[in-house]
């Protein structure tokens, strides 16, 4: 197991490294009500004291209801500001001008959403001179378990390197609010949604898979599948002559 108080300190470290370097005076980040979110949070909050959460509800009756309260429970937890913007009037109509351009499938109405929130993110970073903080794991950016150009943007990010078995573990040592530890990872892109369901193998298995353990052949074929499938999400842009 790592050693957490020293991880904190470290990453503290290295936000206000990265902020300094930058010219920036605050952080802006996602504020989802999910475990991810809640760790960044915490960490940018300890490190710049003008950190500001922004709860962005999307088209899903899950975020306005527990993701919201969950979000807000963090926040008052650790005392961070929050704002909120509904983003359902926006992705409606975002969905109404491309009718007769385009007939969208499901991957393509799921991704409209995250984008959203990135556009919001970057707006309100560019108006108050702060930095995106990225909040993905690196149990969803080994399969691709994230949108491009969508939550997989941001200036910085201090858990990247971190499993989600990890997440939990640090989560635990800064005392997180126990409905963050306990909810089931959910991107909350429609109601029902979850992770591990959708992804057809738990975090579990995924980290014992990048960790060089054994875990059932057909999981092991899904998480390869995932990882193959997503390698464009992972490399940089392909530009001629390079």
């Amino acid at each position: 197991m790592r050693d957490y108080k020293v991880e904190f300190e470290q990453r503290v470290e290295f936000i206000r490294s990265v902020l300094k370097k930058s010219g920036a005076t605050g952080i802006v980040y996602g504020n989802s009500g999910g475990k991810d979110s809640a760790l960044v949070g915490i960490l940018c909050k300890a490190a710049c004291d003008d950190t500001v959460g922004i709860i962005l509800p999307c088209g899903s009756r899950r975020n306005y209801e527990e993701d919201t309260a969950d979000a807000l429970t963090v926040a008052r937890q650790y005392d961070i500001e929050t704002r909120q913007v509904d983003l359902t009037p926006v992705r409606e109509a975002e969905i109404s001008s491309l009718t007769g351009v385009a007939e969208l499938n499901s991957a393509a109405l799921a991704n409209i959403a995250p984008r959203l929130r990135m556009i919001t993110l970057y707006a309100v970073a560019a108006a108050e001179n702060r930095l995106v903080a990225g909040t993905g794991n690196r149990s969803e950016y080994y399969v691709g378990y994230f949108t491009k150009w969508g939550d997989g943007a941001c200036d910085f990010n201090p858990i990247r390197d971190l499993p989600v078995t990890e997440i939990y573990e640090f989560l635990e040592y800064l005392n997180a609010p126990r409905v963050i530890i306990e909810k089931a990872p959910s991107a909350a892109l429609f109601d029902g949604q979850t992770d591990e369901s959708e992804m057809g193998v738990t975090y579990a298995q995924l980290d014992g898979y990048m960790a060089g353990e054994t875990i059932p052949e057909e999981k092991a074929q899904i998480v390869k599948r995932l990882h193959d499938r997503s390698e464009h999400k992972r490399k940089g842009i392909a530009v001629f002559g390079e």
